[in-house]
């Protein structure tokens, strides 16, 4: 059985992981619609039990997700956990593309983009992923992480760097803390781009 890996969102020291809907220290980016769709880039490595492995991906965002829409997956998480996360993000719609080489993709319907106080730029994505058929069929444990997460965090000399979570879920710890739960390890995002 493979250990489930824990990101808690507001820890110290794990930012690197906190992908989710919620603020960070600096202000989030308001408007929603882009003069230009923002391309971007890069290769993903496996770590730990995926280490050796590594694929392509390429992300477009059209729009930003606003406040309101935030707010909505806040309520919708404390009404129902995850579960209703799942159904809030499903019912959004697209506002950009994740896609690994050589597949159509599928659309991400929550972006984010917190700007930091040292000029940091953070591109948070959270979507529902599509389970498989072989999940489906197969009631496997996988099916319950039904969201896919990923952090990109573009320094001010522009180099780039972040974490993608392909199937996660999020939950409330002991201590009242947000978490993600990852099906497997986190991939680690390396020569991350724009185009």
């Amino acid at each position: 059985m493979r250990k489930i890996r824990k990101a808690i969102l507001f820890g110290a020291g794990i930012g690197v992981v906190c992908l989710a809907l919620f603020p960070a220290a600096a202000s989030a980016q308001e408007e929603t619609r882009l003069a230009k769709k923002i391309f971007i880039q890069g290769n993903a490595m496996g770590q730990s039990t995926q280490l050796g492995r590594q694929f392509s991906f390429n992300v477009t965002i059209n729009e930003i997700s606003t406040a309101a829409d935030q707010k909505a997956l806040l309520e919708a998480f404390k009404a129902k956990g995850n579960e209703g996360l799942v159904n809030a993000i499903s019912k959004m719609k697209g506002k950009g593309r994740i896609s690994i080489t050589g597949t159509l993709g599928y659309d991400v319907n929550y972006i984010r983009v917190f700007r930091q106080p040292d000029g940091t730029t953070k591109i948070r994505l959270v979507t529902d992923r599509p389970i498989t058929f072989g999940e489906a069929w197969g009631d496997t444990r996988s099916s319950d992480y039904n969201l896919s997460g990923m952090e990109i965090v573009v320094t001010p000399d522009k180099k780039a760097s972040g974490i993608l979570l392909p199937a996660c879920k999020f939950k409330m710890d002991k201590n009242n803390q947000i978490e993600i739960e990852a099906y497997q390890n986190p991939w680690k995002l390396v020569n991350v781009r724009r185009r």
